[in-house]
Parts: C-alpha cells; structure tokens; sequence
C-alpha cells in the first residue's frame, strides 16, 4: 500500500529534519522491494529540496507543528515533494500520504495534511514564487552554505548550487584486469545499457540511466565498480609514481568505502596497507576487495596516531581526508542539513592533526597524495599552503598538462558539474630526498 512506503519514508526522515541523524540508516528501514525505489528517490528527494518545502510547509500551516510530531512534519514535506517534482499523480499523492498518519498512530494529522496538500495543489505557483523571494529558499542551500560558497567561488558560486540540487551521474569504473573501458562499453551496449566514456579518467564510464548494479554485466565478478569520475583520479595522480616501482609500499589512509583502495591494486603492483577507524566502514573495504579478487594490509587505526604502524616507511601515501563533504552533496543531499559552519574550522584541524602525523610516515622522495570531497578553501587550497609553510621538506608536485579542474594554490580543485564529476582537490606532494 502508498500509504506504508509514506509512513517509512516520514519515518526516515525525522532524523535528518531534526539535525539527529542522517539518510545513512536506509537500507534499515523495512520497505518492500517493489517501493524500495520509490522510497529512496523521496527520501533523497526531500533532503534535496528541503529548504523550499519548510518554507512551504510555513506557509500552509496555521502554526507549527510540535516536536513530537515531527513525523508529520515529515509527511507534509514528503506530499509537497510529491506534488511538485514527482510524476505521481496529485489524489495519490495527497491521499496516501495523508493516509499515511494513521500507521504512525496520528489519525488525528490526516485532515490537517489533507487540507494543506489540496491547498498546495491550487496554489502551489503562488506559494512558490513567494518563498523563492529568498536566494536560501530559490537556491536550495542554506544561508551560511550560500555564503561560504560564494566567498569561495564568486564567479561560480551560483553553478555548484545548480549541480548540487541535481542527482549525480551512475559512473563507473571498469576493472582492467578484464577489460579495457571500450570493451566494457561494448558489453553494455549488447546489454541495453546507454553510457559515455568519463572526459578525464580513463576507466571511467558514465550511465545515461542509473540502475542496479546487479544489473551490470560482470559486476559480481568485479568487472566493474561504481565510483564517481573525480575519485578516480587519485589513482591517475599517483600512477606515476608507483607504476615504476613494482611491490611499492603504499599507506591508503582513511580508506573507506575503498574505491580508491580497489582501483590502484587494479592497475598497480603494491603492497597496499589501508586502515579506516571505523570497523563497520573497514568491513565494507574487505567485501569490496574480495568482490574484486583484490588483497591488501587492512587494519583499523587512527590516522592521528600511529599505534597501528609497524615502523616501515612507505613509498606513497593516500591521504583521503575526511571533510564536510561539500563537494558531493548532491550525492548526500542530507549535508545541508546536518553540516554545520562550526564543522568547517574543526575538520580542517582534523585534516591539518591528519597530515602531520603521516608525514613522517614517507620515505625520503615518497609522495603524499591529499584529496578531499569538499570545495572549500579552508579545506584545501589554504590547508596546503598552511603545510608547506611549516613542512620544510614538503614541495608540492602536480603533474603538467592537468586538464581538468582549475589551479587552487599548490592543487587542482574540481568543482561539481550537472551530469558529470563531483567536487574534489587534490595535491601532490614530495618529501625531500632519497
């Protein structure tokens, strides 16, 4: 029944509304498979358009409901998502999820969304162009994220707000242990399956249509991988430096999910350590690689400490460093929510605790390679520049010729684009010596 998945959905999303919690639990919520889609494109979809529908919600509501009811505030938000972006028709909408209340044990709501969802549905024209009066509203970002993107980015702040509030490309990564990606491209096209070969990196393909990933030729035979264009790129950066050196001893820090793990065992011979503090996340590193027929060192550590190294310098390190994220939320549309501005100068301490504890751990003319899924100065450009200035054997090394992103002080920052890479940095980094 419509009226179950709309209960789940609310469900879902209370955590997130209420700055508690984030859309991670998914897969935990009991759905049934035939609404398992319909249930993520509105859970997602809702984060996505958040401001816009509270702002709506203000307007159709005599006066707010209470904290205890949240979940009704979150049925509210999910009709008027339905209304507005879903092909779903309006009575459906309005009915089930009204309808909806009664299996959260409020029967009482139903007459309150059914009157607000009819109202939205008559009016919804008017009642949006007077909300989008506010850029936070219009823009989909709240106040504090506009602003911080538009000191960042002043000519291209209005653009990485647009490719945020879109879903992101299916890209994969092909496995060239089985195939080049023109093969795999083949393989696909006798499938059905409409993609395009990535712009910058050269295993990667991007899917007109998003699907299951069992769908894909090959995929439980690790043929191929899901992995977004930008992060593929970490292992372009740092071909050049352990492709000539066979068995190279290489440290991915922060490693999970372990995409970036998978695609340099894929393409190099290394003697790969990866370490996550984080078990459940390390769990999901080793089923990756066991998918791919791929083995390396794993180990659960702290990158700030240095209780889990054996003592051995390593040729190249992956620093992945954890950030806010902001350059793949449209992937995460939850950060929006969630984030928040005080994170930003905390995370960069983090990252700043992060490379100076790693830095010891590279050989005399090893490479450090520092990436980041965030747009954000204090994150990146400014957090390189800070490193060099007090790591006296510390030279940055970015290849020539890049053709992708843009020069960020001693890096590269990619920023997120409709229909293709998310936003990353990287930096490349050389320790003086040999």
């Amino acid at each position: 029944m419509g009226d179950c998945v709309r209960a789940a959905a609310a469900k879902a999303l209370v955590p997130v509304i209420t700055g508690k919690g984030s859309l991670a639990t998914l897969d935990d919520h009991q759905v049934v498979a035939r609404d398992r889609a319909l249930f993520k494109a509105m859970c997602f979809g809702v984060c996505r358009t958040l401001p816009r529908l509270e702002a709506l919600a203000a307007q159709l509501l005599e006066k707010p409901f209470k904290s205890r009811d949240a979940d009704i505030q979150a049925l509210l938000l999910l009709g008027a998502y339905q209304l507005l972006y879903l092909r779903i028709p309006a009575h459906a909408a309005v009915c089930e999820t009204a309808g909806a209340a009664r299996l959260l044990g409020k029967a009482w709501a139903t007459r309150v969304l059914n009157g607000c969802l009819r109202r939205l549905q008559r009016e919804s024209s008017t009642l949006e162009a007077e909300v989008d009066r506010d850029p936070a509203v219009a823009l989909l970002h709240p106040r504090w994220w506009l602003k911080s993107l538009r000191q960042a980015w002043p000519d291209d702040w209005q653009a990485i707000c647009e490719a945020n509030n879109q879903p992101g490309p299916m890209t994969l990564r092909v496995n060239r242990r089985h195939n080049d990606r023109e093969q795999y491209l083949d393989i696909l096209d006798g499938a059905g399956i409409s993609a395009r070969l990535c712009a910058h990196a050269p295993d990667g393909l991007v899917l007109e249509t998003a699907r299951d990933v069992e769908a894909l030729p090959g995929f439980a035979q690790g043929h191929v991988s899901v992995q977004d264009e930008a992060a593929q790129l970490a292992a372009v950066l740092l071909g050049p430096v352990v492709a000539p050196r066979p068995g190279a001893r290489v440290l991915d820090a922060c490693c999970a999910p372990g995409g970036k793990t998978a695609h340099l065992l894929e393409l190099f011979d290394v003697d790969l350590h990866a370490i996550d503090s984080d078990a459940a996340r390390l769990a999901r590193v080793e089923d990756t690689l066991t998918r791919l027929g791929l083995s390396a060192t794993l180990a659960q550590g702290d990158a700030t400490e240095r209780d889990w190294w054996d003592g051995t310098p390593f040729d190249a390190i992956l620093l992945d460093a954890p950030c806010s994220g902001s350059g793949v939320i449209r992937r995460h549309p939850d950060i929006k929510r969630l984030r928040r501005p005080s994170d930003i100068a905390q995370l960069a301490q983090l990252q700043r605790a992060l490379l100076d504890n790693l830095w010891p751990l590279l050989k005399p003319g090893g490479t450090l390679l520092y990436a980041t899924c965030s747009v954000l100065p204090e994150e990146n450009r400014d957090q390189i520049r800070d490193f060099l200035a007090r790591t006296p054997d510390a030279s940055e090394q970015m290849p020539d010729g890049i053709a992708w992103g843009q020069v960020s002080g001693a890096g590269r920052q990619l920023l997120p684009k409709v229909d293709s890479h998310d936003g990353f940095f990287y930096a490349r980094l050389v320790k003086a010596g040999r």
